[in-house]
């Protein structure tokens, strides 16, 4: 069955050369919406090495100093922008229209007690938000990047981060130890200590009063802890305002529950106390300048469920606005919110309350880990997709969710797939994969493939264990990886397109992109299980009417099912798989699947 899944799989790659043309070109990319992308997202330390003069960020020493040592998963290995820019053509082939890259600012090299130490290569503990890491390269080197990237009509998201700092502010009470979240109550902002303590910020109405006056008065930052900065770093931080203790909570390690989730040391990190509006018109002014310095398209925006809800509120109307004072028009913003759950209602919230246009659809990648990694039905996407109502503005949002299989904290998709099915084939493996690829690049929200993914990447696990390098590793625990579509490891560089994975998202970017039902199609479910087997789902170009028949097999067995469509749908042609040349009856059409299969059918207009 597993050989039969396979040749279906191939022979999707066989589409004419005219179909593979993206629709796109320079002069038209900032007319695009964000769901007419397909995203390419990566860690620039982890892509391509393009200078290796700036591995070690301009500082000397050893890895504890520099942060670089490309035999440890938790250091710096050396790549950068320029190495990014050399190899836009091979993200180009892959059929991304866009790349995510993950946080450039300037880092604190490296955090944590001797013995435990690692660095920011990821780049999210940021002490300059105004300039690239030195790791990474120059301002430069980024507005290189960018203009290149435009000049081929692909666009660039930048990831931010406005939750935390590096971790710089340290607690007397509490040195060489974790910190545990102190609360509101029981550490009241106007004493110091704790309700018993000595009255400070006097006149001070709380971080729900968020007026300049309000704030104003909160002049001292010991109600809980007494924090400060070793004499090191008093002013590491820029712009200089975030060197003012003041500016953050204060309260020690959040536990992500409550209270705490939004006013917490996210891990040690310092907390920025977003809820100040001095912080608000900074971060606006700090994000809104690399739109106006470097011409940037969108913003994914790390840890945003760690805000206080009327930031954003006020910072993406903002942003938008100098967005399009810049030219443009389409600027995509989406929030980290990271809830493993099927039922949308958790995300949605963040679109409805806190005004955030997109988040990250973490509820699609449980859904597709549940069904095709798992052994949950395929009635898990009804779940899914029920729950495109509940966001703000219904599916027209659903439709710009970046939507994914596995990403950087998480693990990759692959390495679900070996842990549920540890005695699977690498032809099983395989299968699975491709399944859950064609899912992400045709139903609805915007495909964001993970770097690695498409060169068959199997990590050991989430974080550290999920971040190889494409360029030639040193890592052990990277290099001992058994990766799918070939026979090498990552010690050796992976840019080549002839792995099927590679061929398989090419071929399938390109097939979404030049048809607006799979970008921009509304979408109805058509036949789901309560086991694994058949999904279906129809999708409607929004000018013609014309349908898109999506059919899935998420079992291991072929199956043979009728599955309802449009009373006008009477032939279709095969877009990939195999599908049925005519209708068996007005509204009912056969669809065959081997297992693990796939067909795309476009009726005939």
């Amino acid at each position: 069955m597993i050989r039969a899944a396979l040749l279906a799989c191939a022979a999707i790659l066989a589409i004419p050369a005219a179909a593979q043309t993206a629709p796109t070109g320079p002069g038209s990319y900032r007319d695009r919406l964000p769901q007419d992308e397909v995203i390419y997202f990566l860690l620039p330390d982890r892509f391509e090495n393009g200078d290796p003069s700036n591995d070690r960020g301009g500082l000397t020493g050893g890895p504890e100093v520099t942060g670089f040592d490309p035999t440890s998963k938790g250091f710096y290995h050396g790549g950068d922008l320029k190495g990014l820019r050399n190899r836009l053509d091979y993200v180009q082939a892959l059929g991304a229209t866009a790349i995510w890259v993950a946080p450039i600012f300037k880092n604190k090299a490296v955090q944590g007690p001797p013995g435990h130490q690692s660095a920011g290569y990821h780049g999210y503990w940021i002490t300059d938000f105004n300039h690239v890491d030195p790791h990474l390269g120059t301002d430069a080197d980024f507005k290189d990047l960018v203009d290149a990237a435009h000049a081929r009509g692909m666009k660039v998201y930048m990831d931010i981060v406005v939750n935390h700092t590096a971790d710089v502010i340290e607690y007397r009470e509490c040195q060489g130890r974790e910190c545990p979240y102190r609360s509101v109550a029981d550490y009241p902002y106007q004493r110091r200590g704790g309700p018993q303590g000595k009255a400070i910020n006097n006149g001070f109405a709380g971080d729900t009063v968020q007026t300049t006056e309000n704030f104003a008065r909160l002049t001292r930052p010991d109600y809980a802890y007494t924090p400060f900065v070793p004499d090191a770093e008093k002013a590491i931080k820029q712009p200089a305002w975030l060197n003012d203790v003041t500016v953050y909570h204060n309260r020690g390690n959040t536990t992500f529950r409550n209270e705490s989730s939004t006013k917490g040391d996210f891990s040690g990190l310092d907390d920025i106390m977003t809820e100040n509006p001095r912080v608000l018109a900074g971060m606006i002014d700090i994000l809104g300048g690399w739109i106006d310095r470097f011409g940037v398209d969108g913003f994914r925006i790390d840890t945003a469920r760690h805000v206080n809800p009327e930031f954003w509120q006020a910072f993406v109307p903002a942003i938008r606005q100098r967005a399009r004072a810049r030219g443009i028009p389409n600027f995509h913003i989406f929030g980290e919110v990271a809830l493993h759950d099927v039922d949308a209602g958790g995300l949605a919230r963040f679109t409805r309350v806190d005004h955030l246009p997109a988040v990250l659809d973490f509820a699609f990648r449980e859904a597709v880990v549940q069904t095709i990694a798992g052994s949950k039905g395929t009635d898990q996407f009804e779940t899914l997709l029920n729950g495109d109502a509940l966001y703000e503005g219904g599916f027209e949002t659903a439709m710009q969710l970046p939507t994914f299989t596995g990403n950087h904290d998480d693990g990759r998709f692959a390495t679900e797939v070996r842990r549920n099915y540890p005695q699977a084939s690498d032809a099983e493996v395989m299968s699975r994969v491709m399944l859950a690829n064609a899912v992400l690049l045709t139903l609805r929200g915007v495909p964001t493939i993970y770097s690695g993914d498409e060169q068959g990447f199997v990590g050991d696990g989430g974080d550290q264990d999920s971040r190889e390098d494409m360029f030639a590793s040193k890592v052990p625990q990277y290099n001992d990886n058994r990766l799918l579509g070939t026979k090498t490891t990552t010690a050796l560089a992976h840019f080549g397109q002839n792995n099927p994975l590679f061929r398989q998202i090419s071929t399938l970017s390109r097939i979404r992109l030049s048809h607006p039902a799979l970008t921009r199609g509304r979408e109805v479910l058509r036949a789901r299980e309560e086991q694994p087997g058949l999904l279906a789902v129809s999708r409607f170009d929004p000018a013609t009417g014309r349908e898109i028949l999506l059919a899935f097999n998420t079992s291991a067995e072929p199956i043979t099912r009728n599955v309802q469509v449009e009373l006008g749908s009477r032939s279709f042609d095969t877009l990939a798989g195999a599908c049925a040349a005519t209708a068996v009856a007005p509204g009912s059409v056969a669809i065959s699947l081997p297992a693990f299969g796939y067909a795309i059918c476009e009726a005939a207009l």
